[in-house]
């Protein structure tokens, strides 16, 4: 194999929140790179400089060497390939690496002898080495280790987060040789600025990966599960925390809706290695339980509290996000769905609103519609969602004109200003 050199040309195989970043970062550069995916009016969207994904700014959708396509073998022009696809989880919460397998299969029929191919898919310790790398030698013919070479990289992307970056967040990288190490280790370094930690083993570095988000999971599936104890103490949670965040080793985690695809899954990929190794992951297990019941407690807090209440016909809510964070348009595993589906189980009417989320694939996936702000018909009850930036600014000024007489407020995230609650009005936070 030979050695890093500055013209080794990268491929990018998977062009979604996590491989566009990536393959636009070495797209600064002057090495080439080779932008693929199946998706063709994903392709056709990025040539045109649109990301719908909202991460990348047109003008880096034109970086020169940058080549997006969704003919696979243009793959052969490059001989360093990062893998960047899927890992979700089917309905019965087992891990999906059907995503992954295909993109290792499509990428073996153009792999090369001295190719390296680096994984930075979320997956559980021993994948790449038990699950990719037979599929990649099947359809090259090649042999690991004597023909190519394997690496593990994983991601960190944070969607929506503008100042933590592809590019000055500390990349973990691993190699199945030193060699290998010593290749994957130098061409990271040379665009994330942030630098490099090499794990001792790709085993090592899948396993960090999936304890970075399940530590995240359980530390907000205790503070859920505090939220739940203090609404039935009728102690607002908030106010908890911000007592307790006094104290200078508190850590400060909020209660929410824990969806999208990484701290809502990857605590699945632990659970399902640990069960094949014969061990039962109690903690993890049940932080999963806490945090995917959190939108069925917060419709049946808002049916509570409206079924009280006098209305004309049939009870309506209006929701107000429903995409799986703040500012992105990411609705994978939003567990803003689950509010909507109970409330409708109830009876109850639901409008839906979101600056940001693609109506398309919301009806595409979820069969729901969103309704423009100025058309949302007068509320027994807003359920405020999502933290979006214009919910934040807006606050009451944007809520008060949604609400009939005597309406009742969730307020998720806990983003309005109690003191300026309007008379009539009952606003309870999580």
């Amino acid at each position: 194999m030979s050695s890093f050199a500055p013209q080794r040309r990268v491929s990018v195989v998977g062009l979604g929140y996590v491989g566009l970043p990536v393959a636009v970062t070495f797209g600064r550069t002057d090495q080439p790179v080779v932008a693929f995916d199946i998706d063709k009016r994903r392709i056709a969207e990025l040539t045109d400089g649109h990301d719908r994904t909202g991460e990348v700014a047109a003008p880096d959708l034109f970086a020169q060497g940058l080549r997006f396509t969704a003919e696979p073998q243009d793959l052969q022009a490059a001989d360093f390939h990062i893998v960047t696809v899927p890992t979700p989880i089917d309905a019965s919460n087992t891990p999906d690496l059907e995503p992954l397998r295909r993109a290792s299969t499509t990428l073996g029929k153009v792999l090369k002898k001295g190719d390296i191919v680096v994984y930075e898919s979320t997956v559980y310790p021993g994948v790449t080495e038990d699950v990719c790398i037979p599929v990649l030698e099947r359809a090259s013919g090649l042999k690991w280790k004597t023909d190519f070479n394997v690496g593990y990289s994983p991601e960190r992307i944070n969607p929506g987060d503008k100042e933590r970056r592809f590019d000055n967040i500390l990349k973990i990288v691993s190699g199945d040789t030193a060699e290998t190490l010593d290749i994957v280790d130098a061409l990271y370094k040379s665009v994330v600025k942030a630098g490099t930690h090499r794990a001792p083993s790709i085993r090592v570095a899948e396993f960090a990966k999936v304890l970075e988000n399940t530590q995240r999971d359980i530390n907000i599936a205790l503070i859920n599960e505090i939220a739940l104890i203090s609404d039935r103490l009728g102690i607002d949670t908030r106010d908890v925390l911000e007592a307790a965040g006094t104290k200078w080793n508190f850590l400060p985690f909020k209660p929410g809706l824990v969806g999208g695809h990484c701290i809502g899954v990857d605590p699945f990929y632990i659970a399902h290695k640990a069960e094949e190794v014969g061990y039962h992951p109690h903690v993890i297990h049940s932080g999963r339980r806490v945090n995917d019941s959190m939108g069925v407690y917060v419709a049946n807090r808002v049916a509570r509290s409206i079924m009280r209440r006098s209305h004309d016909g049939r009870p309506r809510v209006t929701v107000l996000g429903v995409t799986f964070k703040e500012n992105v348009p990411d609705i994978r595993n939003t567990r803003v769905v689950d509010i909507v589906r109970e409330l409708q189980d109830f009876g109850i009417v639901v409008q839906l609103h979101d600056p940001e989320a693609d109506s398309d694939l919301l009806r595409e996936h979820y069969a729901l519609e969103l309704t423009p702000l100025e058309k949302l018909q007068p509320a027994d009850a807003v359920v405020l969602a999502v933290a979006h930036t214009c919910y934040r600014e807006g606050g009451w000024d944007v809520i008060k004109p949604l609400l009939r007489a005597a309406a009742f407020v969730a307020d998720v995230p806990a983003l309005l200003d109690r003191k300026l609650t309007p008379k009539g009005v009952t606003l309870w936070r999580l």
